[in-house]
């Protein structure tokens, strides 16, 4: 089947706060498959904890981070959804409005599809959409899969994005990224260690952390 439509990628996380490494991550996949990806932050992850930052202010910062960048978009779906968010509740809802044949694709980290077999109705993911895992080195790699997620990779993976062009779901596909050592955790403690957070954040998310004081040790 040869769809004509642009396909939709979305890209979800807690953004706590949004960094360089998810924008360059988003930005290569966008470039990859030609399309816009869209970052959507989650108000409170059925798997993490509970956020440092208000989704207001996450929202806010990521907002800003792509305010200049026409590949990526910032999209709140998640946060006006009541009570925990899960993945498959946002692919019903995208598939609802994107209809049967566009192609659909959730971006995931390595680390969190060595744990998809956790998320709730898992397997319902690749019936709405295909799974692109950002890889990069020192990621999780495929001896950390268990065998239930190397067995549906075994059915399910390609090398090739013009398979997941062509198609609106079903698929998985890993995609290398930039490696760039960078995590949101990595960036509340230089924060709270006085450090700079120069060059891990973009300038407007920097100047917007120092002005509404976030990430302090004492403000959670």
């Amino acid at each position: 089947m040869s769809l004509a439509s642009t396909p939709t990628l979305i890209l979800g996380g807690t953004f706590d706060p949004i960094h360089v490494g998810h924008l360059r991550a988003a930005l290569e996949a966008a470039e990859a498959f030609g399309a816009i990806v869209r970052l959507l932050p989650a108000p409170v992850p059925p798997h993490r904890p509970q956020p440092w930052a208000s989704a207001a202010d996450r929202l806010a910062m990521l907002k800003l981070a792509v305010n200049e960048q026409p590949q990526l978009q910032a999209d709140d779906r998640e946060l006006r959804r009541a009570g925990p968010s899960y993945s498959v509740d946002t692919l019903g809802e995208l598939r609802t409005e994107l209809g049967a044949d566009t192609p659909l694709m959730m971006l995931v980290g390595a680390d969190a599809f060595a744990d998809l077999p956790s998320w709730m109705r898992w397997r319902e993911l690749f019936e709405l959409a295909h799974v692109v895992v950002l890889t990069r080195p020192g990621a999780v790699g495929r001896t950390a899969w268990s065998a239930e997620l190397t067995a549906l990779a075994r059915s399910r993976e390609t090398t090739a994005t013009g398979a997941l062009l062509a198609a609106a779901h079903g698929s998985l596909l890993c995609l290398p990224v930039t490696p760039l050592a960078i995590s949101a955790t990595a960036v509340r403690a230089a924060l709270q260690a006085g450090r700079s957070l120069r060059w891990l954040v973009p300038e407007p998310v920097l100047d917007y952390i120092e002005q509404h004081r976030l990430y302090r040790a004492t403000n959670r």
